[in-house]
């Protein structure tokens, strides 16, 4: 017991001991990062037609979103700070390898077309910006991700990604271009409004499936098993329960800035594309880039390159974090040596996963898979496959086995039960306009 209250007052002595801009940067972490990778090329194209198609009427589901998915992010944080293990790393070890391999199989599918539309957009706006060959520039990209990855040191890497998110204000700049309705776009976000289309469903479950995505989940409770390890004084919370307060406030804050920021940049893009595409009649819009070709004649050259400009820095910082998660899922699963503060050598399986994902995404390119598509329904087989992920996350959160004394509970279990319902209504409402 005396040990514990020991415990208890060194680690309250470290927190009075930081000044409040020091402990703003040491919150800053797996979920800010995470928040700003889920603005990939991806998500943008996503946001893009749907301000085009349907205009400020579909800015509320942004607004309904945001509690749903830094709950559900907070729960994946929570399981990977207390057990000191991802979410594979669990399932290969409480449940049965049929429901692990599934869900591995979904997840590494999902993200190799991700990263492949990723990738594809990505070329497609420096070509739009400086010319030159999309192939070329499809393969550059994806060799400069994962040469960031694997020749980096972890700490100078997740820096770059830190610094990487501040490409997502392109998007608020462009907004400030554009000759918004202040009145019709909060209306829009204020007030919600259901069509019973299947452009609606269609949209509503690829916004749901870029903002609430299988990878981030993965992505997120690896890295605070990164982070705990690379601290020599932290340990799993499931038995290092005197550190629980300060992990949880962090995760929490750190949560809530990542998916504020997420969110920020979601709205600016479907209040720019609604505010110029959709009021100009230009709704035929299939990616990022349909997006920033359209915005030239409607708002200028310089919302254009600032547009395409901001597809390249957010694919840059989302790739990596879709071919890690990847790589953890994987690795995980089948037990072997993980993550990124270990050099290759030391994880050489986990290290060719994460090569491996991106190359079958690089490959995408030249196959007859349309990019542009893939871009867009990316994000819905995102929103489909992340259902089951939720479930199982949600159960595995709850068991006291798995999270000793500190099972999810209150409104936290409450949203993310709620984030799972959404999006299981969400799949199940597309489904019955496919049928119908």
């Amino acid at each position: 017991m005396s040990d514990v209250s020991s415990e208890v007052s060194r680690e309250q002595s470290n927190i009075i001991a930081k000044g409040p801009f020091q402990r703003l940067l040491r919150t800053i972490g797996p979920g800010f990062i995470t928040g700003a990778s889920d603005d990939d090329p991806s998500g943008i194209g996503t946001y893009s037609q749907a301000g085009a198609q349907l205009g400020f009427t579909i800015g509320w589901v942004m607004v309904a979103a945001f509690p749903l998915m830094a709950a559900i992010q907070e729960i994946a944080a929570r399981i990977g700070r207390t057990t000191g293990k991802g979410i594979s790393g669990n399932l290969v070890r409480y449940y049965p390898p049929p429901l692990l391999y599934v869900i591995v199989i979904l997840l590494f599918s999902a993200n190799i077309i991700n990263i492949g539309a990723d990738l594809s957009a990505m070329a497609e706006a420096l070509n739009l910006i400086a010319g030159g060959p999309r192939s070329v520039f499809v393969v550059a990209f994806g060799l400069v991700s994962v040469a960031a990855i694997v020749f980096l040191h972890y700490s100078r890497y997740v820096t770059i990604l830190k610094w990487a998110t501040l490409s997502l204000f392109a998007y608020v700049i462009a907004m400030f271009l554009a000759k918004v309705s202040w009145a019709d776009a909060m209306n829009g976000l204020l007030i919600p409004r259901i069509q019973w289309n299947g452009t609606f469903w269609t949209t509503l479950l690829a916004i749901l499936g870029t903002t609430i995505s299988p990878y981030l989940f993965f992505w997120q409770a690896s890295q605070e098993v990164e982070e705990e390890k690379l601290d020599p004084a932290a340990k799993p919370l499931k038995w290092a329960p005197w550190q629980a307060s300060e992990a949880f406030q962090r995760i929490r804050a750190d949560t809530l800035i990542g998916m504020a920021i997420s969110n920020l940049i979601g709205v600016a893009i479907i209040i720019t594309t609604a505010a110029t595409l959709h009021k100009a009649g230009v709704t035929d819009i299939a990616s990022s880039t349909d997006a920033a070709k359209a915005l030239e004649p409607v708002a200028g050259k310089f919302a254009f390159i600032v547009f395409a400009a901001g597809i390249i820095g957010t694919g840059l910082l989302a790739v990596p974090v879709l071919a890690g998660s990847a790589a953890f899922a994987v690795g995980e699963a089948l037990k072997w040596k993980v993550g990124l503060a270990r050099k290759p050598k030391e994880a050489a399986a986990f290290y060719a996963t994460l090569a491996a994902a991106t190359a079958l995404g690089t490959g995408i390119m030249f196959t007859p898979i349309d990019p542009i598509q893939a871009l867009y329904w990316s994000a819905v087989i995102n929103g489909v496959c992340a259902v089951p992920v939720m479930v199982v996350m949600m159960l595995m959160a709850g068991r006291a086995d798995i999270m000793g004394d500190f099972p999810v509970q209150g409104w936290l279990r409450v949203l993310g039960w709620l984030s799972t319902g959404a999006m299981g209504l969400a799949t199940l409402g597309l489904a019955l306009q496919w049928l119908m």
